[in-house]
């Protein structure tokens, strides 16, 4: 299984940036996580999707303003993320779990290489 993060960038606070996971190999049933790391900072899990769509994880951070989908017919999976803030300046991860709480890091198989996100005051 491989995963190539996408869509990273520099935006102005306020901005938007919709991220890219595309996965290959065997995914079914997996569940996929976008998982951030800020400098100096531990890596904290975003959001997760159920394979269905059906179970979604928020962390309260980014609630209301960031919205996980997945597209499995393409291998894709998407996190969009609206009004950020210099806060949500970090290094994005998407990652893939087969865990019944997949809320944290160690509960995921594998992972993507990464991209940064960086949000200007």
């Amino acid at each position: 299984v491989q995963l190539q993060a996408s869509g990273g960038g520099l935006v102005q606070a306020g901005g938007s940036l919709r991220l890219s996971c595309t996965t290959s190999g065997r995914t079914f049933s997996s569940i996929m996580g976008w998982f951030r790391q800020a400098p100096g900072k531990e890596r904290e899990i975003v959001a997760a999707m159920s394979w269905t769509g059906m179970d979604i994880y928020y962390a309260d951070s980014v609630k209301g303003r960031f919205t996980i989908s997945r597209d499995n017919a393409k291998n894709t999976g998407y996190l969009q993320m609206n009004s950020l803030n210099p806060e949500d300046t970090a290094v994005y991860y998407c990652a893939l779990s087969w865990s019944l709480v997949p809320t944290k890091s160690v509960e995921y198989r594998y992972w993507g290489q990464g991209t940064l996100v960086t949000v200007s005051s």
